[in-house]
């Protein structure tokens, strides 16, 4: 992307109107990717605002090797899960969070919802926050990683150098998530696999 890559080349030299059209171009996405892994949107603001800082401090860091895009949601997902981990609250989402996350970026069809009837609104708000709780009780590897499969709709390839692992365990985390779900919503209780976990998930 041309104007990308001239905003990027003007922030690195300093240029702060530059950088914050960059902001402006991926804020919304960021701030996404940031809710549904905190869960609520004063978490999310938070690791918004974080990323973005940490991202403008290191751009002299920025190589090139990776896109602009990828490089910055590294940034993001590991600003969102050290806000997990210092909060104590592992892959633990509170109702409101979850139903915050259900919410965000105008796109409910994520979660199947389609101009529901009050009936069916009722209905479906009970499903959606089982589906979320059941995503909540996920590790947050497991989590961060379906998120971006399914959420954000990233292919392997890209999630594989967000979350720097190996293309092979983004399958197997994406695929290990969803039999978890199946079996919490199931009203199983979640075993692990049976086959061992690759030496690379982190």
């Amino acid at each position: 992307m041309a104007d990308e890559d001239k905003d990027l080349d003007q922030a690195r030299q300093g240029d702060r109107e530059a950088f914050g059209r960059l902001v402006k171009r991926h804020q919304r996405r960021v701030y996404a990717a940031a809710l549904h892994i905190l869960g609520n949107h004063s978490d999310a603001d938070d690791a918004t605002q974080e990323a973005f800082v940490r991202a403008y401090k290191g751009l002299s860091t920025f190589d090139g090797r990776a896109d602009f895009f990828t490089w910055l949601y590294r940034i993001t997902v590991n600003t969102a899960l050290n806000a997990l981990r210092s909060d104590k609250r592992g892959a633990a989402l509170h109702q409101k969070g979850n139903t915050e996350a259900a919410h965000v970026g105008g796109r409910p069809e994520a979660l199947g919802q389609v101009a529901p009837s009050p009936a069916q609104h009722v209905q479906q708000t009970g499903e959606v926050a089982r589906v979320l709780s059941a995503v909540a009780s996920l590790s947050a590897s497991l989590r961060v990683t379906l998120v971006l499969a399914t959420i954000e709709e990233l292919p392997h390839k890209q999630i594989a150098e967000i979350l720097d692992i190996p293309e092979g365990t983004v399958a197997w985390r994406v695929n290990e998530a969803r039999r978890l779900l199946k079996q919490k919503l199931a009203g199983d209780e979640p075993r692990p696999a049976a086959a061992a976990t690759p030496a690379t998930v982190k």
